[in-house]
């Protein structure tokens, strides 16, 4: 059987350290979104708002595409907004993959902190994605946000430091159950 760990959360929710710590620790492979993302954008052109919800989309399918061709009894970790989606997109993505588990981390941290970390990534950030005038949809995002809930949920407040042997605990012991 082939597990996932959906390390999940709205941008600048601190999902890819979260990930990075989780996959150092573990030797697992981190399948993030914007990894996934960025080459189209490099090789197809960033174009408007829509054209990056369909790369989005196209992206969140390769991600899964790339699980399913794993051998069984791997273990991933999913870095990305799985919000985004409708959560019976995910569902029929993790049974074409045969992923028999999951555990969800979700990383959040309050609106205004949110929208602040965003805002001072912007220059880091591939020109791909949203830029400055998606400041306002991302602090009503982050008010309304939620983890999935499809599995275990460990909550992660990005504002306080990892405590990574909890983290590392509750994982081990969801995807040893």
């Amino acid at each position: 059987m082939k597990k996932a760990v959906l390390v999940n959360g709205v941008p600048a929710s601190g999902k890819s350290s979260v990930a990075r710590a989780l996959a150092d620790a573990r030797g697992w492979a981190i399948l993030a979104l914007d990894s996934i993302k960025e080459p189209f954008f490099d090789h197809l052109g960033i174009g408007d708002r829509e054209f990056n919800r369909k790369l989005g989309r196209a992206s969140y399918q390769a991600m899964w595409s790339i699980v399913g061709d794993a051998p069984e009894g791997m273990t991933f970790i999913a870095d990305a907004w799985f919000g985004f989606q409708p959560r019976e997109v995910l569902k029929a993505h993790l049974s074409r993959a045969g992923v028999g588990m999951t555990a969800e981390i979700w990383c959040h941290a309050p609106p205004e902190v949110l929208v602040e970390r965003y805002r001072s990534r912007l220059h880091l950030r591939h020109a791909g994605h949203p830029g400055e005038a998606f400041l306002p949809e991302l602090d009503a995002l982050a008010r309304r946000a939620e983890p999935l809930r499809c599995g275990p949920v460990f909550e992660v407040d990005t504002t306080q430091p990892l405590d990574r042997a909890q983290l590392l605990g509750w994982v081990d012991d969801v995807l040893a159950g």
